[in-house]
């Protein structure tokens, strides 16, 4: 089956996990997106690069796809046998939605939505020009992909009450990538003592302020008691005070970035827990499931996360994890400040309790994934009571 995958970031890491993704559901892919450097793709991948964009600069971004609409005599050959087509993210739903229609196409067209913009949220005529968008971008695609439930009952359904039909995948981790660390995942709990020092890990793209902030401020209240250990890229246009942070925080840690094929049984196999609050995106943090939900979770190391949002249901289903309520300062320290032998391992045991396949996708799951995205549907109203059967 051939797909044809649109992305914002050609670069980007979770893009690289969709492509092994539909590498392992059988699928032959080719690679059409934007790239915030040179770009970098993964072995045996025909990639084509539409322009150069940069971070949190919407205008450039809509230029840089009014060019690549311009330039599509130059790239939409690469469109031509097309058994499905994916675009990730707005921009390249659009791109994806107008190539299609010009040579005829009629493959199946998937709008991947990971995040959803604070200005997709606002009532002013940015937010409104977007929506008008948003809804052309529906209409002209046959299933709706989202990687959290959130999505859809907070926002899309009372947005636009009538969307296709909705694929829910989960950013889990895939089977096909154990390899790289066999035998270091399962339900065996972790045989290192109890703190204190109480030991957090916080990964992956370092850009919420607030996160930094409670961290810094938990350390520096129970000193020797809970340490930090941080680990990824450091967003600097988000943070660029964090090296002064770290070094006026004797209980943070920053240990650089880290290869994820390598480096997730010691992260997540050396902290007593992980930290699974965001809080940068606004209304959109909290409705998405984090992809250090899955990774720390299949290592059974403990979350720390908000009750009231979707991760923290997520959790809650499982009866497990570390569950703060708002405000979170306050119930932060206090968790650490009385927490025991028994309250942690009783933490461990219900991060023990939890099916694996509640963090993985085998090669089944992917299988069946790309042919029921490949099926084409007629648009339907989704109710939010008929919504469990979609996702």
């Amino acid at each position: 089956m051939k797909v044809v995958y649109f992305v914002h970031d050609i670069n980007d890491p979770a893009v690289h996990r969709r492509l092994r993704m539909l590498d392992d559901g059988g699928a032959a892919t080719v690679l059409l997106g934007f790239c915030r450097k040179t770009a970098v793709t993964p072995k045996k991948i025909p990639a084509i690069v539409l322009g150069y964009t940069s971070d949190a600069k919407l205008l450039q971004r809509a230029l840089a796809v009014l060019k690549a609409a311009l330039t599509m005599p130059r790239w939409h050959s690469a469109l031509i046998g097309a058994d499905l087509i994916i675009a990730r993210q707005l921009e390249t739903v659009v791109l994806a939605a107008l190539a299609r229609r010009l040579m005829g196409n009629r493959a199946p067209l998937v709008y991947e939505c990971l995040d959803i913009h604070r200005v997709m949220l606002s009532n002013g005529l940015l937010g409104r020009a977007m929506r008008v968008v948003e809804r052309f971008a529906l209409r002209e695609s046959t299933r709706l992909m989202v990687s959290s439930r959130g999505f859809i009952d907070q926002y899309f359904l009372p947005t636009y009450h009538t969307l296709p039909p909705v694929e829910l995948v989960e950013n889990k981790v895939l089977q096909c990538e154990l390899t790289e660390f066999p035998g270091a995942i399962g339900p065996s709990i972790q045989s290192y003592k109890p703190g204190p020092p109480w030991r957090i890990g916080w990964y992956g793209i370092l850009r919420c302020r607030r996160s930094l902030d409670l961290l810094a401020n938990l350390t520096r209240s129970l000193p020797g008691i809970v340490e930090v250990t941080i680990r990824g890229r450091v967003a600097e246009t988000a943070l660029p005070d964090f090296e002064e942070i770290l070094a006026a925080t004797p209980g943070l840690h920053f240990e650089g970035r880290y290869d994820r094929s390598t480096d997730l049984p010691t992260m997540y196999g050396t902290p007593h827990f992980f930290w699974a609050v965001d809080f940068f995106d606004g209304e959109s943090s909290s409705w998405l499931l984090q992809n250090r939900l899955y990774e720390g979770g299949l290592f059974r190391c403990i979350p720390l996360a908000r009750r009231a949002v979707e991760t923290g249901r997520w959790l809650a289903h499982f009866k497990a994890g570390v569950l703060l309520d708002d405000p979170i300062d306050e119930t932060l320290t206090q968790f650490f400040r009385t927490l025991d032998d028994a309250t942690f391992r009783a933490a461990q045991d219900a991060m023990a309790l939890i099916p694996l396949a509640a963090f993985l996708h085998d090669k089944s799951y992917c299988e069946a994934m790309v042919t029921r995205l490949a099926v084409r549907q007629m648009h339907a109203t989704v109710a939010a009571d008929g919504l469990e059967n979609r996702c």
